[in-house]
């Protein structure tokens, strides 16, 4: 610096720090040589104090409010420097402020794993992290302890050293408690005041820091957390939530839609009710054979009170040698049926002359009538209507002539 420099610094002047970054924790006033004039002024305003240090040691400390720099204000700097009778300007002394507000946003976390001994899965490594709420609360210790012949302290530099120490006091504070993982998860909001008193201890009387406020969040390895979620399912399938019979039960649903809706046809016949009836038939089987303890006829989910009955077999397939028979149901293809059903149907008019059948071993499919083994059904008679159980009486006999 130049003459006009010390100047400078020997006039009256306004000493003060105008700041609102909120991330400076400590500031030296820089000054020519930290020249002081008698008689500046110094301003110190809310959320800030102000520390005059002399030849490395801590002398007067200002809280908030507007002060004239002299021998009656500064006594301690008067008993240092032998001001007797009072003082001639200028004289040399280091002004710090100090920012009192608390940081609300200093983040922290574990750089390594703590390993626990858990007593479901033994040894356990788990991590945590949060936010931290700290505040200068002992100016001398911050002083000596932290900034010590620094310019300016920024809130980077303490969150550092908080870090390490609040991993220390985490690791110290989980062993305290003799948790498992599990336990630890599901008390993280009372163990965060428990972690917040673990760490005042070491930082209050250390660097003169308090912490009001702390939160945490303990994370838990991956293999540990597939564990509890297959616990969980364990859990829900021995309260009765079995999914198998549900999924069951509805391709059952699914199967019978499809089944009857193939049967069906806008008319009805005789081949589409027998249709229905064998996979009624079939369907009751298949839940009796997925249902042990359902006996036929049952319904509503009633567990019946006698033994489980035998499983449906399932229908034979057609003799050797006999011809089965596919019929047109209006524009849909029904069956296989065999000649007894084709007779039932033919008899009851549901299956007529043009109606269009095919069996194997026919090149494509032709009516009914021209099938050489179904012509002998459509000109076979009627059965007989059902007799009477007691015979009609017998006529008598006619007289004869004399």
């Amino acid at each position: 610096m130049g003459l006009l420099d010390k100047l400078k610094g020997e006039l009256v002047d306004i000493i003060e720090w105008m700041d609102d970054s909120r991330s400076t924790l400590a500031w030296r006033f820089p000054r020519y040589k930290n020249e002081i004039k008698n008689g500046a002024q110094l301003i110190v305003r809310e959320g800030q104090k102000a520390v005059f240090v002399y030849r490395g040691a801590l002398a007067d400390q200002f809280e908030p409010g507007h002060y004239e720099l002299t021998s009656e204000s500064l006594p301690i700097m008067s008993t240092l420097q032998g001001w007797k009778h009072g003082f001639n300007s200028p004289f040399r002394s280091e002004v710090y402020f100090i920012n009192t507000r608390p940081v609300t946003d200093l983040r922290w976390g574990t750089p390594q794993p703590v390993t626990i001994r858990d007593p479901d899965f033994k040894m356990v490594q788990i991590r945590a992290n949060g936010l931290c709420v700290v505040k200068i609360t002992d100016v001398e210790i911050f002083l000596k302890e932290v900034i010590g012949t620094d310019s300016a302290v920024e809130a980077d530099e303490i969150a550092e050293l908080l870090r390490r120490v609040i991993s220390m006091a985490f690791s110290d504070m989980v062993l305290a408690t003799g948790l498992g993982a599990i336990d630890l998860q599901g008390q993280q909001v009372a163990l965060s005041t428990k972690l917040a008193e673990f760490v005042q201890e070491r930082v209050d009387d250390e660097f003169g820091l308090s912490i009001p406020e702390m939160t945490m969040n303990i994370s838990l390895p991956d293999e540990i957390t597939q564990a509890m979620t297959r616990g969980v399912a364990k859990g829900v399938e021995a309260s009765g939530f079995v999914e198998n019979v549900d999924l069951n039960k509805y391709q059952q649903a699914q199967v019978a839609d499809s089944m009857l809706a193939a049967a069906q046809n806008e008319g009805g016949s005789v081949m589409g009710d027998m249709m229905q009836m064998g996979m009624g038939a079939m369907m009751a089987g298949q839940m009796a054979q997925s249902m042990p303890g359902m006996a036929p006829g049952q319904q509503g989910g009633q567990q019946s009170s006698t033994a489980p009955a035998p499983a449906a077999a399932p229908a034979p397939p057609p003799l050797p040698g006999q011809t089965v028979y596919h019929v047109d149901h209006g524009g849909q293809s029904g069956g296989p049926y065999n000649m007894a059903q084709m007779q039932a149907g033919i008899q009851n008019g549901q299956v007529t002359g043009p109606t269009l059948v095919w069996a194997q071993g026919m090149a494509a499919w032709a009516p009914a009538q021209s099938v050489p083994d179904l012509q002998a059904l459509f000109s076979a008679p009627p059965p007989m209507p059902p007799t009477s159980a007691t015979p009609p009486p017998v006529p008598p006999p006619a007289p004869t002539a004399e």
